[in-house]
């Protein structure tokens, strides 16, 4: 059996479903074993000459005992496949919920190659062992057991003749599990390496193309491919190795049935018993037969006992591999009793706010204090690493923050629900990611009931409406993996119209028009100071004439607030602003020039 945290409850839970298979598989063990005896029983007729007739009943005995076999196995595959399945589809679900609850650092540290690898490879291995597992046991175990009880009651000189080396079989199988256990891991982190090496790759299959680096990429991509075969090739290697030891022990045993068995039987006919410690072996053809017929059947419990073992160990091993995921610690979590924030009016409010990311010792953000008023349009402007991404994403609840130093509509942040808090929030990151879906779905992806009318509402709201119309296909246009069939200005906009069809109390642009012409931009700005007057908006920015019209600007300076204040004010008393804009304009006069 395989125990752990995250699939114990699984055997209570489909209990029925095993306790049937189970069940339906010792029905069959148990009504095979009278074949061998029906062939016995024919062999000592034709040797006797006796009632013919009973060889015909013998037969449909056979035939009886052939569909109820069927009719069993039909039953514990429907039954334990069944349950097997609905395994793993439990722990991939689980799985996925969990990842969904990780913070993004999780995903900075961890490849997505090795955790698709998880939710694949090594839960179809946890489920190979509950089904082909539970079968190899049962059998090893009880068809085993009343196969030998039988060979014993024939001979029991001959079933000790089988037994010595049986004993080998135990033996060599654990020794070899912590050995299969070493080798599967070794062979699913190999996996792993090349699952993220080609991800990696086609995703940024532009990147390599535009370079001209695929004859580079070729040669690494086949030596991670190489490092995986020789992986593999040892772990077959050993699991070869491992199964002709344990045919060789089967060979064996038949050898030696046929050729004791040929002499005691010829002894016998010859009247001259062989005693073997003051016991007669009297074993007559027909018992011959019926041993044999035993044997054939110990066969496959013996070839499951040997098999269980390497199954067994790369069960072990994957299943390590992903309770290590599930045991990974959400640092991000909603208090108990957590506040759920409805219809927020879009106050934001940092007291003293200081924050640094997890993986850094040094702070980020320094002792922020600032109040975003309900309905405000809001800018954010600094030089790159300032902090403007990081003061926008703690807002999200990405990260815990210090209690009592982050507030929305007056409430502390950490004592909010956050699926409530990021109900209430639409937010455009700097990556904008569609995805391989329609325009139409991609643009109503938060909503619950979007409609192309919805979406064409978005879209003109981010100035995309007209790009999609020609589009051969319109709203129903796969954008690709990524937004790859898209330009980066359409990406933007198609990520804007997302959020703005949310409707959200407070929303969120992160430096996301820098790849739309002026124009464009000055369209987008004026919709949202026309539409979201009575609605919070906070946008980052890299250019200063993406803010120069809103309500007021943060300015930040190496993850200072240097200023916060109406545009107006910040010409006189903010120096990075000041700076900002006067790049901006020899930025414009150098382009001017040159045309």
């Amino acid at each position: 059996m395989l125990f752990g945290k995250y699939i114990n409850r699984y055997y209570l839970k489909y209990a029925p479903l095993f306790i049937i298979g189970i069940l339906a598989l010792l029905a069959v063990d148990w009504i095979q074993l009278y074949i061998p005896e029906y062939l016995g029983e024919v062999v000592k007729i034709l040797n006797t000459g006796g009632d013919k007739e009973r060889i015909i009943t013998l037969g449909i005995y056979v035939i009886i005992v052939a569909a109820g076999m069927f009719l069993g196995r039909f039953l514990w595959r429907i039954t334990l496949f069944n349950a097997a399945f609905r395994i793993e589809a439990e722990m991939r679900h689980q799985m996925f919920l969990k990842a969904e609850a990780l913070p993004r650092q999780y995903y900075h540290e961890t490849k997505v190659g090795s955790i698709m690898s998880w939710f694949t490879n090594d839960l179809e291995t946890i489920s190979e062992y509950f089904s082909w597992g539970t079968i190899m046991m049962v059998d090893a175990i009880f068809l085993g057991i009343i196969t030998t009880i039988k060979m014993v009651r024939l001979d029991l000189w001959m079933t000790l003749i089988c037994f010595a080396p049986l004993i080998l079989v135990v033996v060599w199988g654990f020794m070899c599990e912590k050995f299969f256990m070493k080798k599967w891991d070794e062979r699913q982190n190999a996996y792993d390496k090349l699952y993220d090496f080609a991800q990696e790759n086609f995703t940024g299959i532009r990147v390599v193309k535009a370079l001209v680096k695929e004859t580079k990429e070729i040669h690494a991509f086949a030596k991670i491919a190489k490092k995986n075969a020789d992986t593999n090739i040892s772990f077959a290697r050993l699991s070869v190795i491992f199964d002709v030891f344990i045919e060789v022990i089967i060979s064996l045993i038949f050898t030696f049935v046929l050729a004791f068995g040929g002499w005691f039987v010829w002894s016998f006919v010859k009247g001259q018993a062989i005693p073997i410690f003051g016991y007669e072996v009297d074993l007559t053809a027909d018992k011959l037969i019926e041993f044999v017929g035993y044997l054939d059947i110990l066969i496959w419990p013996m070839i499951a006992l040997g098999q269980i073992v390497p199954m067994r160990s790369r069960s072990k091993a994957s299943l390590a591999r992903v309770s290590n995921f599930l045991d990974v610690e959400i640092l991000v979590n909603s208090p108990e009793n957590g506040i759920k924030l409805e219809n927020a009016r879009g106050e934001i409010e940092f007291k003293n706010f200081s924050f640094h990311y997890p993986t850094y010792d040094a702070s980020s953000l320094h002792e922020i204090s600032l109040t975003i008023k309900p309905g405000e349009t809001v800018g954010v402007v600094g030089k790159i690493g300032c902090g403007k991404t990081t003061l926008v994403n703690v807002l999200l609840m990405m990260y815990n923050v210090t209690p009592g130093t982050l507030f929305v509509d007056g409430n502390d942040i950490m004592s909010l629900d956050i699926k409530a808090l990021r109900n209430q929030i639409a937010y455009v990151p700097q990556d904008n990611f569609l995805f391989s879906d329609t325009i139409e779905n991609n643009i109503n992806f938060g909503l619950e009931n979007g409609n192309e009318e919805t979406a064409i509402k978005g879209a003109k709201f981010a100035g995309v409406d007209k790009d999609i119309k020609g589009f051969k296909e319109g709203y129903q246009t796969i954008s690709g993996e990524r937004g790859v069939t898209l330009s980066g200005g359409q990406k933007q906009r198609i990520s804007i119209a997302r959020a703005y069809v949310k409707d959200a109390p407070i929303l969120i642009l992160d430096d996301c028009v820098s790849a739309v012409d002026t124009k464009t931009e000055e369209t987008i700005l004026h919709n949202i100071q026309e539409e979201r007057k009575d609605k919070t908006t906070i946008v980052v920015a890299s250019r200063v004439s993406t803010v120069m019209h809103l309500d007021k600007i943060i300015v930040l300076n190496e993850g200072h607030l240097e200023a916060f204040d109406t545009p107006k004010n910040l010409l006189k008393t903010s120096p990075t602003f000041i700076k900002m804009v006067k790049l901006q304009e020899l930025q414009k006069e150098s382009e001017g020039g040159n045309q």
